[in-house]
């Protein structure tokens, strides 16, 4: 399992964009290379088991956006939001969350970042297939300056007050 001081895998997220978002020019998935999209900047990432279950979208990433502006102050250059899903859904639950400017959703559709973490969820007995487990960390300059991995069932440390106190301190 990734741990504090340890760089980001060298893996490929993707993103749904519209036209005239960024540098993009083409609505659809954009490919985010982690380890140079994170390159000198500080980055709070939280990961959660998947896009519109009840937990991610009624507290996790809500949480996110209401804390964005804080982040920021306390040095967080972007936040990323990263699930076992694929870019589309990303980009719909965005929408549907009202991402835009505040949270990036990245979509990790073949688990490749969850495996290259060691923080894979198994729900192949629910349905869900392999998932990403709940945690948040601070990355500095492709580093994980802090790691917080959430027990089975649980939020209580991966949330955006958490990782903000962690960023400030």
């Amino acid at each position: 399992m990734i741990k504090i001081g340890d760089s980001l895998p060298a893996v490929t997220l993707m993103e749904y964009q519209h036209a005239g978002e960024g540098a993009c020019t083409t609505s659809g998935p954009q490919p985010v290379d982690v380890q140079k999209a994170a390159a000198g900047k500080t980055i709070a990432l939280f990961a959660v088991p998947g896009a519109y279950t009840p937990t991610c979208s009624a507290q996790h990433v809500p949480g996110y956006v209401e804390n964005a502006d804080a982040l920021k102050a306390a040095g967080v250059d972007e936040i990323w939001c990263v699930s076992v899903n694929d870019a589309f859904v990303m980009g719909a639950w965005g929408k549907d969350q009202q991402t835009g400017g505040k949270v990036r959703m990245l979509a990790d559709g073949d688990a490749a970042f969850a495996r290259a973490t060691g923080l894979t969820l198994d729900l192949n007995g629910k349905g869900l297939g392999l998932r990403s487990n709940r945690y948040s960390m601070l990355i500095k300059d492709g580093k994980v300056a802090q790691l917080n991995v959430e027990g089975p069932g649980k939020f209580e440390v991966s949330d955006a007050k958490t990782l903000l106190g962690q960023a400030k301190g």
